[in-house]
């Protein structure tokens, strides 16, 4: 790498990490709450010393092109807070609280008025964006395919039979983290006014992430998620006590 690259990464590098850095002051008043404010002071440094370590591991998927690359870049941010919060006693749900905040603290920012127009999925944008994932240009990328919603009970819908988060994650040992950065999906369709039903994620193991849409109807964003897509679409096994 020449001077002039090593600086263009150095600057790249201090840019993402200042915008980590917003993330930690902003969304993680959880960690206070549950390991204390001075230990949670120290997770903080060594977040963004693990979020600077995984930077260049980041996969390539098209960058600034792919309008998918910032949701992967949440899950790098997740992350480098997760491996803090195992080190330090906690599990994913802790983890997963900090990604919860994160997205509600997000769209509380918007003013109601413009939530709908900013958030709200539009039909001609998911279907070039689901053909152009057709391509694999990119392997660790997301793979999803449209579904009409004509003479069905919902707008339309996407499915997802790769996605580059539950890739990331696994190549980085970080299964477990997976379900909990599907679930903040709930609030960004509940801010967006959307009816967002889903009874699969890859996340669970399951075939694929049925996303399907209804702009009449709303969603229910709860904490902690109740994780509907754990049986992969199946029935749950009763409650034998």
């Amino acid at each position: 790498m020449n001077m002039a690259s090593r600086v263009r990464a150095e600057v790249v590098t201090r840019w993402k990490t200042r915008g980590f850095e917003r993330v930690l002051n902003r969304d993680t008043g959880s960690l206070d709450r549950r390991f204390g404010p001075a230990e949670a002071a120290v997770m903080r440094r060594e977040m963004r010393d693990e979020y600077r370590s995984l930077l260049p591991q980041i996969p390539d998927i098209g960058g600034r092109r792919n309008p998918w690359s910032s949701n992967l870049a949440a899950a790098v941010w997740a992350l480098a807070v997760h491996r803090v919060v195992v080190r330090h006693g906690g599990g994913a749900q802790d983890t997963g609280k900090v990604a919860d905040d994160y997205a509600r603290n997000t769209v509380a920012r918007i003013p109601r008025p413009l939530r709908r127009q900013l958030l709200r999925p539009r039909k001609a944008r998911a279907q070039r964006m689901a053909v152009r994932s057709q391509q694999r240009r990119y392997a660790d990328d997301w793979v999803v395919d449209f579904v009409d919603g004509s003479g069905e009970p919902f707008h339309f819908g996407l499915d997802v039979t790769e996605c580059a988060i539950v890739k990331f994650l696994h190549v980085q040992g970080a299964d477990e983290l997976a379900p909990w950065m599907c679930a903040p999906d709930y609030v960004f369709f509940q801010g967006a006014g959307v009816g967002m039903a889903r009874t699969k994620t890859l996340a669970w193991g399951c075939d694929r992430c049925d996303f399907r849409l209804n702009f009449n109807g709303g969603t229910a964003a709860p904490w902690p998620p109740e994780f509907a897509e754990r049986t992969c679409g199946h029935p749950a096994a009763p409650d034998i006590r």
